[in-house]
């Protein structure tokens, strides 16, 4: 790969929302594994994913910055603010709402699948039980959303 090109690629954050912390860990070794280097960003409740994106009384969000994710790998199952409430808000967001939201979850209910396309999700995509596969799906997450998928505008263009 060439210098500009993964420079390009590495600068890019991703946004993972995740209260478990086995999966968290799980993530991480298979980022690792595959070699993706880019910024992870992990918040463990659906309030601190919004916080992070849209701002709270404290402090700005992201999506007022240069530091918006690539993409947003989020678990449904959360606890006080659940995965699809996030979905919810980001999508209602004018500066937040083009920002990719992939729904990564061991769920395999048609509803949450249906609700998750409903909402805006971009992908539904079944968490693999074992380590290897698990590795490989996050090896084509990070191929697509990191290297292939073009990024969107920040802002809605009316």
């Amino acid at each position: 790969m060439n210098t500009d090109r993964q420079s390009a690629t590495t600068d890019k954050i991703i946004l993972f929302v995740e209260d478990n912390p086995n999966d968290v860990d799980l993530t991480k070794r298979a980022f690792e594994k595959n070699r993706i280097a880019n910024e992870l960003v992990f918040v463990e409740y659906g309030q601190e994913a919004l916080d992070y994106l849209l701002g709270s009384d404290d402090s700005p969000g992201c999506a007022d910055s240069d530091r918006i994710p690539a993409v947003i790998l989020s678990d449904l199952k959360l606890l006080k603010v659940d995965g699809f409430e996030v979905q919810r808000r980001i999508k209602s967001n004018e500066k937040a709402w083009r920002i990719p939201l992939v729904i990564l979850t061991t769920s395999k209910e048609e509803p949450d699948m249906a609700e998750g396309y409903d909402l805006g999700a971009n992908r539904f995509v079944r968490e693999p039980v074992g380590f290897a596969q698990f590795t490989k799906t996050v090896r084509q997450l990070g191929l697509y959303w990191l290297v292939l998928n073009e990024q969107p505008p920040k802002v809605r263009i009316t």
